[in-house]
């Protein structure tokens, strides 16, 4: 006996459980399977965690600066056990919520580890007990896992992934970060804020790689002043451990000694084998292959989020999801572009991007005109003492569209949203009403200056 749904999900991250719930507001039955934790990596292991602590730590970098407010505080020390406490307290709670919000939208949840025996077919495994069912179309949603590089294994305690340095019990000496994008830099402002010395080691030619170069290399120097040390085009030859500390040796002889190695070098999809095999999925490496309506190589098969490989984003993963659940519902949904998904960091000063950064455009060969404007230069930024950063809008040189757009600088996770809406535009952005004094005038003075009519950014910047 098997149960029969409309759909089945197997996975319930930001891509599983949206495509659930979307399938459920459209009238469909749907069973979601999960073997751990509702919510998957971005809830309990990745995004919301990652930014918890990252917001316990800007409160103690603006606390050091209480004085430059005209405001007196005592001692400022960090509390890690309280920060660790109010990180789970507030993980468990949008956990709670998200399972209720699945019930509420009538999605039967299996708890165990889910197989797709054959078309329209899901094992779930549980403890001792197998539960057949059935469905129409079958959602794979399974995620991903931290990448590790050859020859060097986490071991949890000296050589240890994200997933422990988000709950390390006590604050290391040091730290030797592995890995200079999205997570390594993220942890990187974690620890150093609490009291670790952290060096960062990167083996390409700045930090954050997938970004230009102008705002890797302004990430460097800021998080120089922090205390964290960069080396950067610097490849990992060996990394050896005794008692609790480890060595990690690179290709130019250098040695860095330190309590924990935080492996940061990415993370890689992760699909059950026995399903991989049943169904005969196409794959590209770790990853499924999927066509623009996320499709599987198999019929009635479809897969989202980090599986496929393509954003590593959880907003990424619910667009894909968008696309998924029409489809798997019989209409006919194509994913968009994907550089229109934005790329968000949450460091100190945090980097965002949309669109074409100028390292694609001149690979694509496309002559361009880019327009800047300054934090320093920004009414509200000077009141909140966050003057770092700038903003660059990309304009196409010949038809005049906006292409892309890159902000370092406080608030530039929260700006970059609006700039999306500027992508593809040739609108004269003097037209658009900015409030006065925000952070995103800062947005419409580089998107100006792209025009040559930015008011306050002088010319030849």
């Amino acid at each position: 006996m098997s149960e029969d749904f409309n759909v089945v999900v197997i996975g319930s991250g930001p891509g599983g459980y949206a495509a659930a719930i979307r399938c459920a507001q459209k009238g469909a039955s749907v069973a979601l399977v999960e073997k751990a934790e509702m919510g998957g990596t971005c809830l309990n292991r990745g995004c919301i965690p990652s930014k918890v602590l990252l917001s316990s730590a800007h409160f103690l970098r603006l606390a050091e600066k209480a004085e430059l407010f005209g405001v007196q505080l005592g001692p400022i020390r960090p509390n890690w056990a309280g920060i660790q406490t109010r990180k789970e307290i507030i993980v468990a709670g949008f956990r709670k919520g998200l399972d209720g919000l699945l019930k509420s939208n009538k999605v039967k949840i299996f708890e165990g580890r889910g197989i797709a025996e054959a078309a329209g077919k899901v094992r779930v495994e549980s403890g001792t007990d197998n539960i057949g069912v059935a469905a129409e179309s079958i959602i794979l949603a399974p995620g991903s896992e931290p990448t590790k590089l050859p020859a060097t294994a986490f071991n949890g305690e000296t050589i240890i992934s994200s997933t422990e340095a988000l709950g390390l019990a006590e604050v290391p000496k040091s730290m030797a970060v592995i890995g200079g994008g999205v997570i390594g830099c993220e942890l990187a402002c974690v620890y150093a804020a609490v009291g670790t010395k952290v060096t960062i080691i990167e083996a390409l030619s700045h930090l954050l790689p997938g970004e230009d170069r102008w705002a890797g290399q302004l990430l460097a120097r800021e998080l120089q002043k922090q205390g964290i040390e960069a080396f950067i085009g610097q490849k990992v030859v060996s990394v050896e451990t005794s008692g609790t500390s480890a060595k990690v040796s690179l290709e130019e002889g250098k040695t860095i000694e330190a309590e924990k190695v935080l492996m940061a070098v990415g993370r890689r999809p992760v699909c059950d084998a026995e399903t991989i095999d049943a169904l005969g999925l196409k794959m590209n490496g770790p990853a499924i292959n999927v066509n623009d309506k996320m499709q599987t190589s198999a019929p009635g098969v479809y897969a989202i989020g980090d599986v496929v490989g393509t954003t590593f984003l959880a907003h990424g993963a619910f667009a894909e999801a968008e696309v998924a659940a029409t489809n798997a519902l019989g209409g006919d949904k194509k994913m968009g572009d994907y550089s229109l998904i934005p790329r968000a960091v949450y460091t100190f000063p945090e980097v965002a991007s949309v669109g074409m950064n100028g390292a694609r455009c001149a690979q694509a060969g496309i002559e361009t005109v880019v327009g800047r404007a300054f934090f320093r230069a920004n009414g509200r930024s000077a009141a909140h003492n966050e003057t770092v950063g700038e903003v660059r809008v990309i304009k196409n040189k010949t038809d005049e569209r906006i292409l892309g757009v890159t902000i370092v600088g406080a608030a530039a996770t929260e700006m970059i949203s609006t700039a999306r809406a500027l992508i593809g535009s040739t609108e004269e952005v003097t037209d658009m009403v900015f409030a006065h004094p925000t952070v995103s005038e800062v947005l419409k003075e580089a998107a100006e200056d792209a025009f040559g009519l930015s008011l306050h950014t002088p010319p030849g910047n």
